[in-house]
Formats: C-alpha cells, structure tokens, sequence
C-alpha cells in the first residue's frame, strides 16, 4: 500500500469519525471527497490528481447536498419529544387518585401517563385529557355533558 493510499485511508476514516462525532452535517462531504481520491490512488500516484479528485468530488458533494438540506430544514416541523401532544381529547381512566396541586396516574390508548387535575378524581374514574404540560397530561373527569358533546 503506497503512503498515498494510505494517507487518504486516514483522512476517510478520520472524517467518517468526525461526523459521527457531531449532531449535524459537517464532514460528510469530505469523506466521500477522500474516499474518491482513495480509489484514485490506486490507479495513479500523483498526490496531486488525487488532491484534485479530493476537492472536485468534495464541492460537487457539497453542492448537491446544501439544497437538499436547506429545502428539508423549511419544511422540517417541530420535533414531538413524546407522544403526550397525540393525547389531546382522549379518554382515559385514573390509576392513582389525582388530587389538585399533586400527580397521579391515567392510563390513555394502553399507557400510563403521570396526570394533573384541578378537582379531585379518584382511582378508576373516566377522563378526558384536555393539555399537556411536558409528559403530564392535565385531565378532567368525564360527565355525562362531557360524553354527549
């Protein structure tokens, strides 16, 4: 294996290593960069024609994935940490009393929740989430006006 061939090896790795090392998008351009210019030591020994094929491959990289991303971070909505915002308007039952200024527990489409109300609702009692705050879903019990409207 020439130094050459080497060298790009490293410098594939090293930028491979470097993007799974961040959260975004930094490096990958020039690993495919590198690894075009890998293959090409293989067939010349010109470090020169490999820099080259590094920085060409790189930019045309580059150019055809900054539109790409720019076009998906606009249309990107805000992430859902948890899937407490899907429980909005559901029903569930009460599995430990909730008392005002205290969690209990509901359980809504098969999960437990932690749960906040503003009136006193004891264990196996129907609700209706009507918020969430973060994972706990504030709740109220469900009446018969509740279960008609």
């Amino acid at each position: 294996m020439s130094a050459e061939t080497l060298f790009w090896l490293i410098a594939v790795i090293a930028f491979v290593v470097l993007e799974a090392a961040t959260t975004a998008l930094v490096s990958v351009w020039f690993a495919v960069g590198a690894a075009a210019a890998l293959v090409v030591s293989f067939f010349t020994p010109s470090l020169s024609v490999q820099a080259v094929v590094f920085a060409v491959v790189s930019a045309v990289t580059l150019l055809f994935m900054v539109p790409t991303l720019a076009k998906r971070r606009k249309e990107r909505k805000a992430p859902v940490t948890n899937g407490s915002p899907l429980t909005i308007g559901k029903q569930g039952v009460v599995l430990v009393d909730i008392n005002p200024g205290y969690l209990g527990r509901v359980r809504v489409d098969g999960l437990d929740w932690q749960a906040r109300a503003e009136v006193p609702m004891p264990k196996d009692t129907p609700c209706r989430v009507t918020d969430v705050d973060g994972a706990v879903l504030i709740v109220c019990p469900v009446t018969v006006q509740t279960v008609t409207a």
